[in-house]
């Protein structure tokens, strides 16, 4: 009964087993559950915009603009943008289902400055797939299918959702270049760079301007559908990302750490034995930071593009992995920030901590604990600007299916920041809104924080809400309805606010997108 039952969920659930599912097709707009007329379609009002003070996140000269070229808003993986986001004057919910008659949830949302268009990496039956959308409808205008994951075999073969679920390679963490070229390593172990244009026909398309094969450098016996059990080791890349110089630095899940020259396609890479790498990594003016699930790094290449290591500091991994995490390690990418910091959270078993260091030395500013005793995990990049952090809560969250109806996270979300001087840290404030699993992000000019938020019900509506909080104070300022049921669970996917003050978030069913009509 057991084995039948994971097997159902496995056809009915999974994102990529390209089993049938009763929803509709890509044009249509994503189905809701149960519940609309019996919840509030925004709470709250209008917000006031006050800026959140610092300096603004410097640029990379080789990533594109700040706020609009990866998944963390920029190299420094600030989460904020220097543009406004929804005010909440008179808002709009737009919705477009993306999967093509299957789930179809987008991971990560850019934009490019030339063509104004939204490039996005989402699923589609057993693909990642890169989707060129128009941003004011949300429609396609083109696609490019990306190769099938491993994890996705593994997943059916051995019945466990988990496997694809805790699976951050593929290609969602790509970015933007200056020339608007996406730059992606997908699971067939090639790093590639996608312009996309106008054909002769008129029609778009994207097309491949550049194709590293690293297969030669990475073990790469992975799970198929004709070969489910390797006997080798298969090593998929997590996350790529310019350094200053232009080199392009690629992380794996096994601990490789690599570079590309994109001039000579020259590779060079190290390893960090025995440990493993789930999130993405920030890069600044001095070097790159890398988090692993024991440490966190300062590392720069060498003369000949070889990583090297300039500091590693060890932090409280805990004793397991947390309920709101996809492993037993920080679930957060480094964040820069500040008069030179960076950022990341422990696991310790009692109680979370924010960690700050000095980016030069690696000395430590601040060890902090967020949130209740026992209840406390995140998943998900701090958000970074001048001397203040935000972290949230995903406590008690695993997937968009163990979610029961009506459930939620243990929730919370705090400020905390650094005291002047760098001597140490403060929580500023406490918010006890509960965000289950979206990366948040920041606004700088209109000072609020957004968040996805999710009650827990006793009638069991599944409401989820785009939700702006007061930076200063951690009001609540106002909850614009998206949906109800399971298809408006974003399942880990961030929250992504465009130049023109649209906020998008990927759900399981497409691409929610909110803004203002005033």
């Amino acid at each position: 009964m057991r084995r039948a039952l994971i097997a159902a969920v496995l056809s009915a659930a999974l994102l990529s087993t390209g089993a049938a599912a009763a929803v509709p097709a890509a044009a249509d707009p994503i189905p809701d559950g149960p519940g609309r007329g019996f919840v509030p379609a925004f709470i709250g009002g209008p917000a006031t915009p006050k800026p959140l003070a610092g300096r603004p996140v410097p640029a990379n000269p080789h990533q594109g603009p700040v706020g609009t070229s990866s998944m963390h808003a920029d190299s420094h993986a600030s989460d904020t943008y220097p543009f406004p986001g929804p005010l909440g004057r008179d808002p709009e919910v737009l919705n477009e289902a993306k999967g093509g008659g299957l789930p179809g949830l987008c991971s990560t949302v850019t934009f490019a400055r030339r063509t104004g268009l939204i490039v996005a990496q989402c699923t589609r039956g057993q693909n990642f797939v890169l989707r060129l959308i128009d941003p004011k409808t949300l429609k396609d205008l083109t696609t490019y299918d990306l190769p099938p994951r491993p994890s996705t075999v593994q997943a059916v073969f051995s019945l466990s959702l988990d496997k694809v679920l805790t699976d951050t390679s593929g290609g969602a963490y790509y970015y933007l270049d200056p020339q608007d070229r996406a730059v992606l390593a997908d699971s067939a172990f090639h790093l590639r760079r996608f312009a996309h244009e106008k054909g002769p026909d008129g029609a778009w398309r994207f097309r491949v301007t550049d194709d590293w094969d690293l297969s030669g450098h990475l073990p790469h016996d992975c799970a198929t559908w004709t070969n489910p059990w390797p006997k080798g080791e298969c090593d998929p890349i997590t996350s790529v990302g310019p350094d200053w110089d232009g080199l392009i630095w690629w992380v794996t899940r096994n601990g490789r750490v690599g570079t590309v020259d994109p001039d000579s396609g020259t590779v060079r890479m190290t390893r960090l034995q025995g440990e493993s790498i789930q999130n993405s990594f920030a890069t600044s003016e001095n070097g790159v930071s890398i988090v692993s699930d024991h440490a966190l790094y300062q590392m720069r290449a060498d003369e000949n593009g070889t990583p090297e290591v300039i500091w590693r500091e060890a932090y409280d991994r805990g004793s397991g992995r947390k309920p709101g995490q996809i492993d037993q390690g920080s679930g957060t990418t480094p964040t820069f920030f500040g008069d030179g910091y960076v950022a990341i959270t422990d696991n310790a078993d009692d109680r979370m901590h924010v960690i700050v260091r000095r980016r030069d030395d690696g000395r430590l500013v601040c060890r902090i604990p967020v949130f209740g005793s026992g209840q406390s995990a995140t998943d998900n990049s701090l958000v970074g600007y001048g001397n203040s952090l935000f972290v949230e809560n995903n406590y008690g969250y695993r997937n968009f299916f163990e979610l029961p109806p009506g459930g939620s996270s243990v929730g919370g979300v705090s400020r905390v920041d650094v005291k002047p001087g760098g001597g140490g840290c403060e929580t500023v404030w406490t918010s006890e809104e509960r965000s289950p699993s979206t990366v948040p992000k920041v606004s700088v000019p209109a000072g609020l924080l957004y968040l996805y938020t999710k009650e827990p019900r006793n009638d069991f509506i599944d409401a989820w809400y785009l939700t702006a909080v007061d930076v200063h104070t951690g009001r609540t300022v106002y909850k614009v309805l998206t949906g109800p049921g399971k298809w408006f669970d974003n399942n880990w996917a961030p929250i992504t606010l465009g130049p023109d003050g649209t906020a998008y978030v990927g759900v399981i069913g497409g691409l929610v997108a909110v803004r203002d009509r005033e």
